[in-house]
């Protein structure tokens, strides 16, 4: 610029981008877009209209309404899963309440999800005021007291002063610890002045290891494999929550080790299939591929990421019982011995510099691994049966392809498919919300609109959280919808029968057409056989404008063996009578 230009006085719209105001609300708006957020989840009210209007005036943050608030948590779950953070964005008490439900998930799952409520005036506290939305009490801090229980962070902005700060704390805390954060913004200052934000490094710098103690945790790996003749590495779902890093750090080091590599079921997919030293699921009896042979066969199991609970031990029957090796997120373990602040990958890769190749338990599974089933092909005509819709399931992998799997049968079902590289496989073990899988779906295809994304979900689930399909066919989102039709709660019939397991039959494949209204492309269908299953799926394969359902019907008694062997441990394991 030269310097005559330079003494010129500003445009006219330089003038009025500089007097506009900076707000709470787009301060907000500015760092969820900075830390990756392009779509945000919201359920309007009252509480929160003024914050709404923020976030939608941001460029690069795009409104997603949803249905209710248990939905539209789920939904920012799945988003989650897809982007790695999330933004849900509710109304106080009826709302925030309500997505409580969603974070609990998102907690459990570790993944930061955002959760934003707005709140109300400031000044009605100090005034005694009684509120709707509220208990109807006068002290409304029940909520910010409630958020802390299903948060790593949970803060509510008390005046616009404390706005960055207190934004900037919860949003670290959440992409820190890979767990939700909670914050509450009184509705007269979403629109009150604010200061412009900093970099944005201040909120997203990572924490490394401590390299004093990366080196000493490393050092104890080798004490704990020292004498150990067949060592395993057992995958747990919290590895993906690290990051890809991770999952690449474990391919390294698993192929540096060149031993066994087991799978826990909500850990499906973060270890290529294809990969020669995969041997399968470990779920205790309901293991695959001999899994949990050559897991009790071990002696050294190290652990990467693993949740040991009721349902992925089988009710508490197949807990190794070896002294163990834990790597998680930000810590070791070993037997006498913990390191903090030690980063998941890059404990992996500095392991897998000094670790010994030792393949005996890759040999010993060469003779346990069972031989391919036989799978039958059912004639075009016949009854269709769970186990031919898991066969054309199948067929419908590929590596652009993610499947969800919700609670139920459908976890045995999906569990026992094989992943093609590439593929992605999205389960609910921990908290295991049936419905969860709908409103993931339609979160996750919204960040990911080129993948195929699949669910597999059953009849009592669906009930629960049908509405967000109508959200697919806002949005001419292709999700395929595997809906299994067997009249009841079956997962809750292995556990413990009763009439409250059966529940009010709908017409699936019709109810998709009253969530096309005038203008929406979604298709329904009904299939009672094989032949037609074969149609509907090549149907839904060419379909693209919206979303496909199709509603399988089977006998009500027709399920995996594995959910009844799992269904009858677990339920042992909640009868156990009180200790004396």
């Amino acid at each position: 610029m030269s310097a005559s230009a330079s003494t010129n006085p500003p445009s006219a719209n330089a003038l009025s981008a500089q007097d506009v105001k900076f707000t709470v609300g787009d301060y907000l708006a500015e760092r969820l877009a900075q830390v990756g957020v392009r779509h945000h989840f919201v359920v309007p009210g009252d509480y929160n209209l003024v914050l709404l209007d923020k976030l939608q005036a941001h460029p690069d943050l795009k409104e997603i309404g949803c249905a209710n608030e248990l939905n539209c948590s789920m939904a920012a779950e799945g988003y989650a899963r897809a982007n790695g953070v999330s933004a849900c964005v509710v109304t106080f008490s009826v709302g925030a309440i309500s997505a409580f439900n969603g974070t609990g998930s998102a907690y459990s799952e570790n993944l930061p999800l955002i959760l934003i409520s707005g709140g109300p005036n400031t000044n009605d506290a100090s005034q005694f005021n009684v509120l709707h939305h509220t208990l109807g009490g006068y002290d409304n801090t029940y909520q910010l007291e409630m958020a802390k229980k299903v948060t790593c962070c949970a803060v509510a902005v008390p005046r616009a002063a404390d706005a960055p700060r207190l934004i900037d704390r919860a949003i670290r805390a959440a992409l820190l610890a890979k767990k939700p954060c909670y914050i509450e913004i009184p509705t007269n200052l979403a629109g009150a002045a604010c200061v412009r934000p900093g970099p944005i490094s201040a909120v997203t710098e990572p924490v490394a290891s401590d390299k004093s103690a990366l080196e000493a945790a490393a050092k104890c790996a080798a004490d704990y494999l020292t004498g150990k003749l067949k060592p395993v590495i057992l995958v747990g779902p919290k590895l993906r929550r690290a990051g890809p890093e991770a999952e690449e750090a474990l391919i390294k080091l698993a192929d540096a080790l060149g031993c066994a590599v087991a799978l826990q079921p909500a850990a499906k997919g973060m270890f290529p299939e294809d990969h020669p030293q995969f041997v399968g699921i470990f779920w205790g009896q309901v293991s695959t591929d001999a899994a949990d042979s050559i897991v009790h066969w071990a002696d050294a199991l190290i652990c990467v990421g693993t949740v040991f609970n009721d349902y992925s031990t089988v009710g508490w029957t197949a807990v190794p019982d070896i002294p163990l090796m834990a790597a998680e997120m930000d810590h070791v373990t070993y037997p006498g011995a913990h390191f903090s602040r030690v980063r998941l990958a890059e404990f992996l890769n500095y392991l897998a510099t000094t670790v010994t190749y030792n393949n005996s338990t890759m040999v010993e599974y060469g003779r346990l691994k069972p031989d391919p089933p036989q799978i039958h092909s059912a004639a075009s005509g016949d009854q269709l049966t769970r186990k031919e819709i898991s066969r054309q399931l199948q067929g419908m992998l590929d590596s652009k392809t993610s499947l969800f799997v919700e609670t139920g049968d459908s976890w045995f079902n999906g569990i026992q498919l094989k992943l093609p590289p590439g593929a992605q496989f999205e389960i609910e073990m921990q908290w295991g919300h049936i419905g969860w899988s709908i409103p993931a779906a339609f979160g996750y295809a919204l960040r990911y609109p080129e993948r195929r994304t699949i669910v597999l979900i059953g009849d009592g689930s669906f009930q629960v959280t049908a509405q967000e399909v109508a959200q697919m066919v806002r949005f001419n989102l292709p999700i395929t919808i595997i809906l299994i039709n067997n009249r009841g709660y079956t997962i809750e019939v292995e556990i413990h029968d009763g009439s409250y397991n059966k529940i009010k039959n709908w017409d699936y494949a019709l109810l998709v057409q009253a969530f096309n209204g005038t203008d929406g492309q979604a298709k329904g269908v009904r299939v009672n056989t094989a032949g037609e299953l074969e149609e509907a799926i090549r149907a839904a394969d060419s379909h693209k404008a919206g979303p496909t359902l199709i509603e399988c019907t089977i006998h009500q008694d027709d399920c995996s063996k594995e959910l009844i062997t799992w269904g009858h441990y677990v339920a042992a394991a909640n009868a156990r009578p009180p200790r004396p």
